[in-house]
């Protein structure tokens, strides 16, 4: 049975907070008049006033409680239900127009209870306005429930006074049964969420987190929500215990729900039609469309859910896409994209720009006895149509996986790999440097791409999107040593020979070099969780392009430090070159790159107490933002001294002019696999067939000669040419 709970008329819009919650010598509205910065002056009614405003059918409980502002005209209120203290800023005879909805400036056909309303709002048909703070020029048009409870906390994981820990919400990431859960709070970030999900045996860490999370919201009830100035909500059925931002635009939501949905003029919010959105983080500039399904989730900015998507316990990061798919449990960093209804993310950490294909199944338990298998893939994540992975799962950097069903579980080490599934042969077939050889048309336009879509207002947190960056490159150092190791032993083995790890290596980097390890069969143990073979393919040129593009890493570096510092001469540069050191580790922070050592300087001060809030965490991290294009260079440096086997001294003039004149070459050979890998969808029969002439395919496709990728890359090894050439004559 239902229990209705009956209270006098006269107590409608009163008692919000219950008076065991209000601080000595305070009254229910103190933090109602905290929060309210409007700086509008009220009054109480006029006594004509109180006759127009009954004489157009509106009511009070005591309107004595109703107080104005001094441009306030009775005339724009009609039909008005009005219980408790409601406060109404200037009023003017104008109508606001936004998307074709033209809205008279007043107050039509509304019950408001205990609001405080801006100047010049426009609100019609909204049933039940409850306990909010409207800004100025706000336009509310039939909505059925707008209220706010006293215990509101907007999407928040903290509890107000009270309230018992169970009721408190979490965000389950990564893992299904919680074992890597975390607060969600207004302002996180996606490193927040990966340390905090990732480092789970430091437990005064996930104390101090928590107790961050605490700090940054006051635990009294009674704050009320808010409608920033400017935002637009129309034809919308429950809106409950939500903050909104300024200019953001709601249509046709079913149900929002404990939320903070961030909005400013320049990332405006934007949510659509049939979605259903609970307990959640919406971050400034998102696009939220069409039936969309979020539960305990948070979402960085810029961001959009379209189609039908399913979010549900996951962090999505900033310049991400997903549309009609489901996604659960997991944590996402910047610049996903998803796209297709029959895909499914569950359990995983995905470390950004990365592509879901259609059908891929990357969350499936089958495997395992209880929901707490995960699937780690580094950056560049790309598993291709109707792929289906097992957890426990993990992958390098720019991994593309061919379609079919993947028996066991995979470890793949080697980044920029081809993984493919050979059925008939009952081997797992891996092609490393896979993107460099065949599609370097993709990831070259893709870097550019990831860095063109990011709209964040906030850019003090710097975001990679290179494929040659210090994570990328250390996974290729990483990937080279096994494919020395693996290609030595294959020779061992047909050979009879057996020795140490360092002959092994001494040998596979021999072969590997000289082109005659493809000669060999090369496996590698460990990839799979199976007893049949993991074979490596076209070992050498993949171990030389490794090489080619970890030279072509540290001259770009070279040449940006040169650019950024105004270098003009060799002793200047030669200055700039670190005495000491060696290749850094890094790791990926939430798509921010941070060097092992930092983050490490990070956990401990936390631990330590050296950071108070979540504020001083974030200043960190903008603050290694700052140094990480030095960071860079250091790393870069150092690889291409490793890879070169030399020490700093060998760093000469000459072998600096060398290296300029081989960035040309690279340079070039870049362009020269771009224009290869595109124009396969030109000359191949299989794609031509569906064109009658080449005429017909170029107006579809475009020419491959217009490419505007394609001519942007020539101008830019022009200019690349160019600029070696004034640096030839300077150094």
């Amino acid at each position: 049975m239902n229990i209705i709970n009956k209270q006098p008329i006269g107590g409608l819009g009163y008692h919000f907070i219950p008076s065991a919650y209000i601080p000595a010598g305070k009254d229910e509205y103190y933090l109602r008049d905290k929060q309210n910065r409007s700086d509008i002056q009220y009054r109480l009614l006029r006594e004509e006033e109180i006759k127009i405003l009954e004489r157009n059918a509106n009511q009070s409980d005591n309107w004595g409680k109703l107080m104005v502002s001094d441009g306030f005209d009775p005339n724009l209120v009609k039909n008005c239900s009005f219980y408790g203290l409601v406060r109404i800023g200037k009023l003017e005879a104008y109508y606001h127009e936004f998307n074709n909805l033209r809205q008279a400036v007043g107050l039509y056909n509304s019950t408001i209870v205990s609001c405080d309303i801006g100047d010049n709002a426009a609100i019609d048909h909204v049933n039940y306005m409850s306990h909010y703070i409207v800004g100025n020029d706000v336009m509310l048009a039939n909505i059925n429930e707008l209220a706010t409870t006293n215990h509101s906390k907007f999407g928040n994981g903290v509890l107000k006074e009270g309230e018992k820990e169970s009721v408190r919400i979490w965000l389950e990431l990564c893992n299904e049964n919680g074992g890597r859960s975390v607060l969600p709070f207004n302002g996180m970030l996606p490193a927040d969420a990966w340390i905090w999900s990732k480092f789970r045996d430091n437990e005064t860490l996930l104390r101090k987190f928590k107790e961050f999370t605490d700090k940054k919201y006051d635990t009294h009830r009674g704050y009320y929500g808010k409608i920033g100035d400017r935002t637009v909500i129309k034809h919308c059925r429950i809106i409950k215990d939500t903050w909104i931002g300024t200019d953001a635009y709601i249509k046709g939501a079913n149900k929002l729900k404990n939320l903070t949905i961030n909005s400013e003029p320049n990332a405006k919010t934007q949510i659509g039609e049939g979605c259903e959105l609970v307990n959640g983080i919406i971050g400034y500039g998102c696009r939220i469309f069409y039936g969309v399904k979020a539960v305990r989730f948070v979402m960085g900015s810029n961001s959009q859910l379209k189609y039908g998507a399913r979010l549900i316990n996951s962090y999505l990061g900033d310049n991400s896409t997903i549309s009609c798919c489901e996604v659960l449990n997991s944590m996402i960093f910047p610049a996903h994209e998803q796209h297709h209804n029959n895909s499914f993310l569950c359990a995983a950490t995905v470390m950004g720009q990365s592509n879901m294909a259609a059908g891929a199944t990357i969350g499936s338990n089958h495997n395992s006895r209880g929901a707490d298998g995960e699937l780690i893939a580094g950056r560049g994540f790309w598993p291709g149509l109707c792929v289906s992975l097992k957890h426990n799962s993990r992958f390098a950097s720019y991994t593309l996986i061919t379609k079919s069903d993947y028996p066991a579980e995979l470890d793949i080490p080697i980044p920029f790999c081809l993984v493919s599934n050979d059925v008939s042969g009952n081997k797992l077939l891996l092609i490393p440097g896979y993107w460099f050889l065949y599609n370097m048309y993709a990831l070259t336009r893709n870097a550019g791409k990831y860095a063109s879509r990011d709209r964040r207002v906030d850019r003090s947190i710097s975001i990679e999107y290179d494929h040659l960056a210090p994570d990328t490159v250390n996974e290729i150092f990483k990937g080279m040593a096994l494919m020395e190791k693996f290609t030595g032993k294959a020779w061992a083995k047909k050979n009879d020979k057996k020795w140490g790890e360092k002959q092994y290596r001494s040998k596979g980097r021999e072969l590997l070099l000289n082109g005659k390890a493809d000669k060999l069969e090369i496996v590698c143990p460990g990839f799979e969780n199976s007893e049949r073979p993991v074979l490596l393919l076209k070992a050498s040129i993949a171990y030389q392009v490794f090489i080619r593009m970890i030279r072509y890493y540290g001259i770009c570096q070279l040449l940006e430090l040169i650019e950024s510092k105004n270098i003009s001469n060799w002793k200047e540069l030669e200055r700039e070159f670190p005495a000491h050191g060696k290749r850094a580790g890094f790791r990926n922070a939430g798509g921010q790159l941070m060097k092992e050592d930092d983050l490490q300087e990070l956990l401990k001060g936390v631990c330590k107490e050296e950071f108070s809030d979540w504020d001083q965490v974030h200043a960190f991290y903008a603050e290694k933002s700052l140094s990480y294009a030095r960071d860079k260079f250091e790393h870069s440096f150092h690889s291409l001294l490793e890879v070169m086997n030399l020490e700093t001294a060998g760093m000469t003039r000459e072998l600096f002019r060398e290296l300029l004149k081989e960035s040309i070459v690279t340079r070039s050979w870049i362009l020269e696999q771009i224009i290869t890998s595109r124009s396969k969808d030109y000359e191949n029969e299989f794609r031509k067939m569906v064109f009658d002439t080449n005429s017909e395919m170029e107006k579809v496709l475009g020419s491959l000669e217009d490419n505007s990728f394609i001519k942007e890359q020539r101008m830019d090894l022009e200019d690349h040419k160019t600029r070696i050439e004034e640096l030839l004559r300077s150094f």
